[in-house]
């Protein structure tokens, strides 16, 4: 069947194709980018080169993923910010009695805090919670007081920054070599060959299985307390009584404090023996008793010097006063003389 409305013929459709509107393209208002000026921080500093390594995890010598590096870090980590470290030697603690030791130990370094404040000290200078104890790797505490008392990287030349605007621009700015060869971390290539063969004044301790007592800063008091606890002396370092402390007396706790051996200590990067560690622990009244004691030395020392001076002075004053009088009475005497002499 036939369509109804029959298509256009080619005539009109050609008259109708002219009648269309001509399209007009649009065009818009577009403002010139305008680049802002550098801040004074983009001038003054420039931005650091591209490295390959991030700055969380640069290139090492030993692998970082091992526990025995991590272990690195961390003792090498602990031993810089800890200026007072004992080193305990233990023989197969039970885990039963190393809670019990470390309950005790932690109830007696509270009772000090207690007592500091009670004394007018403030509660930020409380350490008790801070000082703990813990088993640890001895090769590896080995060689992280080697690198931390041995491997000064600070004291090589400085290398230039590339953010300083005086850094001359001819000049090479080192980076982190694929190989970590000029990496100055813990776990670089520097280090360990730093290191390699020198001797340490702790290796004759540093041998079998360690135990770490670690301490924030230098106290006096609660190291007198720890010691009170983990290694008591009669007289010096008296145990806590039963009735006073009954926890310190169970069996867990005595049959772990008797595997406990004190072996010496690290104090401010000085090596003590067992004597030298029980004298820092009985200084009387803390560091603010050693404190008063040295200014009574340095009074005592000027008061001496004071008087032999004085002493010295007193005596050359008392000479010439006993010359002068002598000179005195010599010429009264003498004109006493010339006076008789017309008369007779």
């Amino acid at each position: 069947m036939p369509p109804r409305i029959s298509p256009p013929s080619k005539a009109i459709a050609s008259i109708l194709r002219c009648k269309r509107p001509v399209r007009f393209q649009r065009q818009y208002a577009t403002a010139a980018a305008v680049t802002p000026a550098a801040s004074h921080d983009q001038m003054t500093k420039g931005s650091p080169p591209i490295t390959r390594y991030p700055s969380t995890q640069p290139p090492s010598y030993k692998p970082p993923e091992f526990r025995k590096s991590q272990l690195l870090r961390q003792y090498a980590s602990l031993i810089r910010s800890t200026p007072l470290m004992l080193l305990f030697q233990h023989n197969n603690l039970k885990s039963t009695e190393w809670v019990g030791i470390r309950r005790e130990l932690a109830n007696a370094l509270r009772k000090v805090d207690e007592a500091r404040v009670a004394a007018g000290h403030p509660p930020t200078e409380n350490i008790g919670d801070a000082i703990k104890i813990q088993i640890i790797q001895t090769g590896i505490l080995q060689s992280a007081l080697k690198i931390v008392d041995f491997y000064k990287p600070e004291s090589e030349v400085p290398k230039l920054d590339p953010t300083d605007p005086a850094a001359p621009s001819s000049a090479s700015i080192p980076s982190f070599s694929p190989d970590g060869s000029n990496a100055t971390h813990v776990l670089s290539e520097a280090a360990h060959t730093a290191t390699k063969k020198r001797s340490h004044q702790l290796d004759p301790l540093l041998s079998g299985p360690l135990a770490l007592l670690t301490f924030p800063q230098v106290s006096p008091q609660h190291l007198k307390a720890a010691l009170s606890i983990l290694s008591p002396v009669p007289g010096q370092f008296p145990a806590p009584t039963r009735k006073a402390n009954p926890g310190w007396h169970d069996m867990a706790v005595q049959t772990g404090l008797q595997k406990l051996l004190l072996l010496g200590a690290r104090v401010e990067g000085k090596v003590f023996d067992v004597e030298g560690t029980k004298w820092v622990g009985s200084i009387e009244g803390g560091l603010e008793g050693l404190r008063g004691q040295l200014v009574a030395m340095l009074q005592g020392i000027g008061a001496g010097l004071t008087n032999t001076l004085d002493g010295a002075a007193k005596s050359l004053y008392f000479t010439v006063e006993g010359r002068r009088t002598m000179l005195e009475d010599e010429e009264k005497g003498t004109s006493g003389e010339k006076a008789e002499e017309p008369k007779a």
